[in-house]
């Protein structure tokens, strides 16, 4: 339940802090004094829309916050847990903070948290009844919503159920669609991917092939300069007049000549060896190199065509032959999956049939349901509308076929024949403000039990009501609370002096300016405020006033 609200710098509020109690709170005021402000604040907190007008006239920014005691709802406790929101010793602490501009930040426990996240949170903490809701009641939605709550949670499973079978249901007929509808498109690709697939494979393509067909080109175009080459320089080494080998030799035999008389020599003996050895290598591979050297015309022409095959296929499918390859894989794929079209054009076809039949059964399940609920809804609803003083009105929940969606194939209204002998019609064609009113709190009562909801806020749900219908309106509100924390603004005494707690709004002005205060009412100060809302302070109302609190004691 709501425990407390903390408000600065909303609309004429400047600073409050209110405390609530558990069952029938009640906020009165003179009109304009700001009591639907203080609902205002408590939606931001909710994580309701934040507008800019609300921030007070002057102020840099506004603060909401709202702390709940969520020790007693388990289940509430389990539903938070599946939005990442974890209570701190059973409380929760919702701030919304509105900066000049529109702008707005929310924290849950002072952690910051997306603003949909807290109007995920506020939506199982608080059921908020005002005129936006009012006109909620209008629509065929809400009124469905209403009637599935009521029939319970057979209902509500399977509905469940039967929005998972239509969503895959329409998921499978847009794939087959698709599939159809991209036949001729789908052909086009085939030709186009089996053209490709064929002109790569049959290049038998091989990564590093590139560079080595480039370094056979050059050997090729350039043979007689390599075989010109290799024989030069093998001649200069071993064919010469003097030879470099026999020079070579010659000074190795000349050093070694003079060895026993300097013995220091002998490196150089050595070093010339070794120079030796390593030429007459040099002369074998190279006189190898010049026996090898190919001048095959016909080898170069077969290289330089290989060489522009494989860059006209780089120029189509890739910067590398490992780019042409990976393409060759990609389209591979695509092919497999393409030509598996009509397979599983087939296979979409039989598991739509089957995902239909099982929605359809489903479907028929849910309405047979539905039907029986809502003659069980139409009665309990009666009976509540028979105790807010409207015993010969009519409630009937019409139930009509409609194409199949996710949540069935039915249409709810809610219709209503306020006086007898005149046809049921819809609520929001036959509905006064008062009636509306009775019929929105009659289906809160008859739903109290079924709802997980700890906070039920109404705004105005006295609107067009008074007399008797407000002292049962109030009566009801009171059996209400029995089940739910409830708080409520009222101009109705009937409705004020069956509140636990009373809190009254009022608008003063302080240093120029104006500004809502808020006071718990108790004793003498209490029956002066219920006296006021009668309309009159002498001692006739106070006495009036007095009579009505102590009744309800």
């Amino acid at each position: 339940m709501l425990l407390e609200l903390a408000v600065e710098q909303i609309a004429i509020i400047d600073r409050l802090n209110l405390r609530f109690e558990p069952g029938l709170n009640v906020l009165t005021g003179e009109t304009g004094a700001g009591k639907s402000i203080l609902v205002d604040a408590l939606s931001l907190a909710l994580g309701e829309r934040a507008e800019g007008e609300m921030l007070r006239a002057g102020a840099e920014h506004a603060q909401v916050t709202a702390v709940f005691d969520v020790s007693r709802y388990p289940l509430l406790q389990a539903r938070l847990q599946e939005l990442g929101v974890t209570p701190e010793e059973g409380l929760l602490y919702l701030t919304r903070e509105l900066l000049v501009g529109g702008r707005s930040q929310a924290r849950i426990n002072g952690r910051p948290v997306p603003v949909a996240t807290l109007k995920a949170v506020g939506d199982l903490l608080v059921d908020l009844h005002g005129q936006h809701q009012h006109q909620l009641l209008f629509q065929t939605s809400e009124q469905l919503r209403l009637l599935d709550e009521w029939c319970g949670e057979g209902v509500l499973s399977l509905k469940a159920e039967l929005g998972e079978r239509v969503r895959e249901m329409r998921a499978l007929q847009r794939e087959l669609s698709s599939l159809q509808a991209d036949a001729r498109e789908r052909a086009h690709l085939l030709d186009l991917y089996t053209f490709q697939k064929g002109e790569i494979e049959r290049a038998h393509l091989t990564p590093g092939e590139e560079e080595e067909l480039l370094a056979e080109e050059r050997r090729l175009a350039h043979a007689e300069k390599l075989f010109a080459t290799a024989e030069t320089a093998y001649e200069l080494l071993t064919g010469g007049e003097p030879a470099a080998v026999d020079l070579l030799a010659q000074a190795a035999r000349t050093i070694e000549e003079v060895l026993p008389i300097d013995a220091s020599l002998q490196p150089l003996v050595e070093n010339l060896q070794n120079a030796l050895y390593a030429v007459q290598d040099v002369a074998t591979e190279l006189r190898a190199y010049r026996d090898r050297v190919e001048f095959s015309p016909e080898r170069l022409n077969e290289v330089q065509e290989r060489l522009h095959l494989i860059r006209t296929l780089k120029r189509k499918y890739g910067d590398t032959i490992e780019a042409v390859l990976a393409y060759l894989r990609e389209i591979t794929e695509k092919l497999e999956r393409l030509q598996g079209g009509e397979e599983r054009a087939e296979e979409l076809e039989r598991a739509l049939s089957r995902v239909e039949q099982q929605a359809q059964q489903l479907a028929a399940e849910l309405s047979q349901r539905r039907r029986e609920g809502a003659r069980r809804f139409e009665q309990a609803v009666a009976e509540e509308l028979s105790q807010l003083a409207m015993p010969r009105v009519r409630f009937e929940v019409k139930l009509s076929p409609k194409p199949l969606e996710a949540d069935g194939a039915d249409a709810v209204e809610f219709l209503l024949a306020p006086n007898p002998g005149e046809p049921p019609r819809p609520l929001s064609k036959i509905a006064s403000g008062g009636e509306l009113s009775r019929v929105m709190l009659a289906m809160k009562s008859v739903l109290s039990g079924l709802e997980d909801v700890p906070t039920l806020v109404f705004d105005e749900i006295d609107i067009g009501i008074g007399g008797r219908t407000a002292g049962v309106v109030g009566e009801k509100l009171h059996a209400l609370s029995r089940q739910r924390q409830i708080l409520c603004i009222t101009h109705l005494p009937q409705i004020a002096s069956r509140a636990r707690l009373h809190l009254l709004i009022e608008k003063r002005e302080s240093d120029g300016r104006t500004v809502t205060t808020v006071t718990p009412v108790e004793g003498d100060a209490r029956v002066r405020e219920i006296a006021r809302m009668l309309g009159d302070t002498g001692d006739s109302a106070l006495r009036h006033a007095r009579e009505m609190l102590e009744a309800v004691r």
